[in-house]
């Protein structure tokens, strides 16, 4: 949720963090600090409240020779976002400066625990309780590596957190249980941080930390050990992401790059798994769970937010072409109810960062229960790429928009690949798999040809940027797309927006329907076309503003809509993947039109690690 960045090297240490933050700053920006060691071994904390650019003029006023030191960019959890409750916390004296992600969620506890032996606190946050509780241990065994693990083998709820300070003034420390972190590991210098974005600049060499780990990280060397003290052997991973992926390249914003990335993710997402010959799908990551696939009697989604809009459309997808029942479950709520489950369901992860808490505690709750886990994911090493029996990667590279736009259309272009290959063990014949598979290799392009509409979008968006409201209505497999087109909406834009099945309207929204009310139709030709012509007539009747996303040629539906967007012809089973791409550039450019941060939406993180 937060951004956290450490350093221990031989380079200034100050620019390394600043920048750092800046490229982290879409997990979490409304406050934003620094810790540094002086070469004298002071400590100094410079936070501020706001960007890290505010952060970033008070820095540059203070040059401070330094090679080690901590960074936050703050999403608010306890406290509100203001100086005093912005990371890095302190001790009373100043003798430690800890950097957090995640909720101690018995910090109460400590709270009371710590008044009573007399240590002050000054904030109403868990994370300056956490750094007092690390000092009181310290005061007790006089070892800060021991005061660390022992006061974290006492915490409850979840942390990722970075240490540095002048009692160990050549020592970094990291730790992890929930909140994801890595080591960067550089030539005599090494990173800390939670996202590779911070540190791809320096170094494509990371280490995971696994739950209760924690690191010792100097200058040249590393150790780590788990919070009961045992040796862990980790593994190095290579980033294969370039630096370019996570800047601009020239766009107004990261989201509308992503946006306009998409022919291309699409493709990454496909590439080296259509086996077109033989009307079959190659995924290398679900080897050794087939046979489990083969025999499975029932599939099981579990993700939030629009990785489950995706899931949505996952199960018309698999049930249409492989026909085995599929259930869609929000992970906050099915990580915390009874679930049936047996050891032939099997139960998928959606998740682009591989970090979201409610989807992976989901996926822990059915690997306690027997049931086999896999995952869909977008970042390598991720927590829920690791803990899974297997899993496919969507290869979208790295999303930092926070609304979600490329990475919602890779997941879709897996789901379809891996509909196929369930269909391909049943009943799907290979001409069948042949038939839909030259189809998903001509998306890309039909993609190209919807963003080339941008300007069109962006006229539509002008009329409409001071509505109030808007309503989003699909059938069958745009229903799903009706409810991610609302969600980008509301997300980036602050337009309160719905999503429904178009038939559903009559069952309550259409009382909503007047004037002022646009509503988008989601309105390919296919099988149910003439029943959502009947829902266009319904809010005609009554005055509503009918913004259509038909299919190319259709002048019909024109005739019955005050502004039409044409996406080109698809089957049935790709036509989410191209009708989203416009209600993508709809919301972006509205929000554009309203003068919000469509990069950094109020009170959104890009990836929820917290509950």
């Amino acid at each position: 949720m937060c951004g956290i960045v450490g350093y221990i090297g031989y380079r200034p240490v100050v620019p390394i963090l600043i920048q750092g933050l800046k490229r982290l700053e879409y997990r979490g920006y409304d406050s934003a600090g620094i810790a540094v060691l002086d070469d004298r071994q002071q400590l100094h904390v410079i936070k501020r409240a706001g960007k890290v650019n505010d952060l970033a003029t008070t820095v540059e006023s203070l040059p401070i020779p330094s090679t080690i030191g901590i960074g936050h960019t703050r999403w608010a959890t306890h406290g509100v976002p203001n100086d005093t409750n912005a990371h890095p916390h302190t001790d009373q004296d100043r003798r430690l400066a800890l950097v957090h992600n995640g909720i101690i969620e018995n910090y109460q506890a400590i709270r009371t625990q710590l008044l009573r032996e007399g240590y002050q606190l000054k904030t109403e946050t868990d994370t300056e309780v956490l750094t007092v509780f690390i000092r009181s241990f310290y005061d007790k065994v006089g070892d800060l590596r021991e005061a660390v693990r022992l006061a974290l083998a006492e915490v409850e709820g979840t942390f990722g957190i970075a240490i540095v300070s002048p009692l160990e003034p050549d020592l970094l420390i990291a730790a992890r249980r929930g909140s994801p972190l890595l080591i960067g590991l550089g030539n005599n210098e090494n990173f800390v941080a939670s996202d590779a974005a911070a540190v791809i600049q320096y170094t494509r060499n990371v280490i995971f930390l696994q739950d209760n780990e924690i690191s010792f990280i100097q200058q040249g060397e590393y150790e780590i050990r788990t919070i009961d003290n045992q040796p862990s052997a980790p593994e190095i991973f290579k980033i294969e992401y370039d630096l370019e992926q996570i800047e601009k390249g020239g766009y107004e914003h990261f989201m509308l790059k992503e946006i306009f990335e998409q022919p291309t993710t699409f493709r990454d997402a496909c590439r080296g798994r259509i086996l077109l010959e033989d009307g079959n799908v190659r995924l290398g990551g679900l080897r050794p769970v087939a046979d489990k696939l083969q025999r499975a009697q029932r599939l099981i989604f579990t993700a939030c937010g629009t990785s489950w809009h995706a899931a949505l459309v996952g199960e018309y997808l698999i049930e249409d072409l492989a026909r085995i029942p599929v259930e869609v479950e929000y992970a906050s709520e099915f990580r915390y109810r009874n679930p049936v489950l047996s050891k032939d369901d099997i139960v998928i992860a959606i998740s682009q960062s591989g970090e979201t808490a409610d989807t992976l505690a989901a996926i822990r709750e059915a690997k306690l229960r027997g049931a086999t886990t896999l995952g869909i994911v977008n970042v390598v090493g991720s927590t829920i790429a690791r803990e899974t029996d297997a899993g496919v990667y969507i290869h979208a590279g790295p999303e930092i928009g926070v609304a979600s736009t490329k990475a919602f259309t890779s997941q879709l272009a897996v789901l379809s690949l891996l509909a196929i290959y369930l269909g391909r063990m049943r009943h799907l014949s290979p001409e069948d798999g042949r038939t839909l598979l030259r189809e998903l290799q001509a998306i890309p392009e039909k993609i190209q040809q919807i963003l080339q509409q941008a300007e069109l979008i962006q006229h539509v968006a002008l009329q409409y940027k001071d509505a109030a409201n808007f309503l989003y209505l699909g059938r069958s497999y745009n229903f799903p797309v009706a409810l991610e087109g609302a969600l980008k909406l509301k997300e980036i834009s602050y337009i309160h927006a719905e999503g429904y099945p178009a038939a559903e309207m009559k069952h309550g929204p259409i009382a909503l329907i007047d004037e002022n009310m646009p509503v988008v139709f989601i309105a390919p030709r296919d099988e149910l076309y003439e029943k959502i012509l009947s829902n266009i007539e319904e809010v005609r009747a009554r005055g509503g503003k009918i913004i259509s996303i038909a299919t190319e040629g259709d002048h019909k539906i024109a005739d019955v809509s005050d502004h039409t967007i044409y996406i080109p012809r698809t089957l049935p089973y790709f036509t989410p993947v191209l009708s989203v791409i416009p209600l993508q550039l709809l919301a972006y450019y509205i929000a554009v039109e309203r003068g919000c941060n469509v990069d950094m939406p109020r009170n959104l993180a890009k990836s929820v690690t917290v509950e």
